[in-house]
């Protein structure tokens, strides 16, 4: 297994980065530097499943606190990756290695995370903020995780997690996907949308809370896009992990997720951009 030559580790960190939040008694989100993972299972106890895998060099501190949640000698049965951009499967060969788990991702993003496709370059064009200028340094070559990656079932189950389904949720990527629990309407969003406008650097170091499109310098299609976004709003979620920003829930995710797909265009589209075409999202 081996990673792309270009990756390395992020110039920015949040003050949320090392923490951890429960947000509900088996979901536990942690921060690695300005990017989420998940741990889903019930404290103390083995078998557990993480979603996502971090940024480049932060192995050791999610094994750490995998250890503190649920034992040091605990193990987690996978690792599930809502797509394969280096933010979201940066400590996850040293996690394999670690534990010796299956990594499970979309089919569509299969080619990224088996050493075959490159994503696409970064827009640094689009407004934004200062994440959005440094975009160019981030890494885009694929992984590659050999025999160890498998394409998620197509039934949309999730394996080791029986409640959730997976959803595919394009534009930020060809193949990401969300997960939902219907009994308590928890939603991993992914990068479909975010809790923080995460091209704002201010915004990314402090966590500022606002509910918020995907990230605009790794999107690259905009109409999938905001599809995806509602059709995840049209699930009436009720707590929202997302891939970047802090844990949402209640009225101010109802209201802020309304309020982006109302204003999609205006919110979360950017004005323009090498992956902007006016003819594939505006309005006539």
């Amino acid at each position: 297994m081996k990673y792309g030559s270009d990756y390395k580790m992020l110039p920015a960190t949040s003050k949320q980065s090392g923490k951890g939040i429960q947000v509900v008694p088996d979901v536990h989100l942690y921060t690695t530097q300005i990017a989420n993972l998940a741990f889903i299972g019930e404290p103390k106890q083995d078998g557990f499943v993480i979603v996502d895998a971090g940024t480049p060099g932060r192995a050791g501190a999610i094994i750490e606190a995998a250890a503190e949640r649920f034992g040091e000698d605990s193990e987690p049965s996978a690792i599930i990756l809502t797509h394969g951009h280096f933010d979201h499967v940066g400590s996850v060969i040293e996690l394999v290695e670690h534990w010796d788990v299956p990594v499970y991702i979309h089919e569509k993003e299969l080619p990224y995370v088996t050493g075959k496709e490159a994503y696409p370059k970064p827009d640094f064009t689009v407004q934004g903020g200062m994440v959005a200028k440094m975009s160019p340094l981030f890494p885009i070559e694929p992984i590659d995780l050999e025999d160890h990656v498998q394409a998620l079932p197509m039934d949309g189950s999730v394996p080791f997690l029986p409640e959730f389904k997976w959803i595919h949720v394009p534009g930020h990527t060809v193949g990401q996907v969300a997960l939902f629990r219907e009994r308590d309407q928890l939603l991993l969003s992914a990068d479909a949308f975010v809790t923080v406008r995460q091209e704002d650097l201010y915004r990314v170091l402090t966590q500022k809370m606002e509910i918020s499109g995907p990230p605009r310098y790794l999107t690259t299609d905009w109409q999938a896009a905001r599809e995806s976004v509602e059709k995840l709003a049209a699930l009436r979620p009720q707590v929202v992990l997302a891939g970047h920003g802090l844990p949402v829930i209640g009225e101010e995710l109802t209201k802020g997720l309304t309020k982006l797909v109302e204003n999609f265009d205006k919110l979360g589209v950017p004005s323009h951009g090498k992956y902007v075409k006016e003819e594939d999202y505006r309005d006539s």
